[in-house]
């Protein structure tokens, strides 16, 4: 959907390439009685409202030069993908191609602390780690490129293999063959994390993430990102998750932090995991009500967890049975949710 010229033809190029059928239409009101029913929305940058109540636009498509209000506009009008041509025209055309296969990939699950030091980071390295266990081929992407470098978790800093700045400028398509067997494995499954060192940190570029996600998405059967809570980190990578899981403790101040984290997150599948004892469900009850989510766990606080995260024990950490239980149960209501 565009009324700009240059946009149209650039993405008529690229559909001509791959072989795809393409319908223009300049507004919402043309593109109302297809909407629904076509396989794929793609919607130009020159158009600011969508027809409400009606599905997500899979790319919002742009020019060079559009720079920041791009991904203002993918989070108000919720674009899953942002491409700007014709720099990601090559990107497109594998996106297109891939859309017109029957199998969607594997899941991209985002984690993310609905306030500060809730234990996202925790959790996503427990989850992938027992999905390791049940032979799931996993991926845990490090989403914080200002977070010191999830890698040290696991301390597997000195693990060969490569980081996010060997591939932070990447841009079009990754091989996912490639790009499994050259991340580094540890608790069993693969990992890609902002190095541990006291470097200055890099932000990846959005098209190298989502050229990272969608490559690892067909490479990987379960792909789970620690987000972070900047707001570079959700505007990367958030977008390109399937299902998020917000983690926070049952308290007043992370109820009304977790809130407003809400209205930042994209328009997927959300849910609530509760940091804290066995009492801390009744509670978490209570905190999923308010912020209308589904509680799908309770993340076992245990004593010498943060202190095992900063010696790289949370590997050892996460074979105890309490620990096991909880990412076993969320991981089966996942599961549950996408048959």
């Amino acid at each position: 959907m565009t009324a700009n010229p240059r946009l149209k033809a650039e993405t008529e190029r690229v559909a001509a390439a791959v072989g795809t059928g393409l319908r223009t239409v300049p507004d919402s009101s043309e593109a109302l009685p297809a909407w629904d029913s076509a396989r794929m929305v793609l919607l130009g940058s020159d158009v600011l409202e969508v027809p409400p109540r009606r599905r997500a636009p899979s790319v919002l498509l742009g020019l060079n030069g559009e720079g920041d209000s791009l991904w203002q506009l993918a989070a108000s009008t919720g674009a899953e993908r942002v491409a700007v041509l014709p720099d990601a025209s090559a990107w497109l055309a594998e996106f297109l191609n891939a859309s017109q296969t029957p199998d969607p990939g594997g899941l991209v699950l985002g984690v993310v602390g609905g306030c500060g030091g809730a234990g996202a980071s925790t959790a996503a390295v427990w989850l992938a780690q027992e999905a390791a266990v049940h032979g799931i081929r996993t991926l845990l992407v490090d989403g914080d490129a200002r977070g010191g470098g999830l890698e040290l978790c696991l301390a597997a800093e000195d693990v060969p293999g490569l980081r996010w700045p060997d591939l932070a400028g990447a841009s079009g398509s990754i091989g996912s063959a490639r790009l499994s067997d050259s991340l580094p494995v540890a608790g069993g499954f693969s990992f890609l994390s902002w190095p541990g060192s006291r470097d200055g940190p890099l932000d990846a570029d959005p098209d190298a993430v989502t050229a990272m996600l969608d490559s690892a998405r067909r490479g990987f059967e379960l792909v789970i990102v620690d987000i972070g809570r900047g707001t570079e980190s959700i505007g990367g990578f958030a977008w390109d998750c399937d299902k998020i899981l917000v983690v926070a403790r049952a308290q007043l101040r992370a109820a009304v932090a977790s809130a407003r984290l809400l209205h930042e997150l994209p328009p997927v599948d959300l849910s609530l995991v509760i940091r804290g004892d066995a009492e801390s469900a009744l509670d978490g009850t209570l905190v999923a009500e308010s912020l209308g989510l589904p509680l799908l766990g309770v993340l076992p606080e245990l004593r010498g967890a943060p202190r095992a995260a900063e010696l790289g024990q949370l590997l050892e950490f996460g074979k105890r049975k309490a620990v096991r239980r909880f990412a076993a149960s969320v991981l089966q209501l996942l599961d549950d949710g996408t048959k």
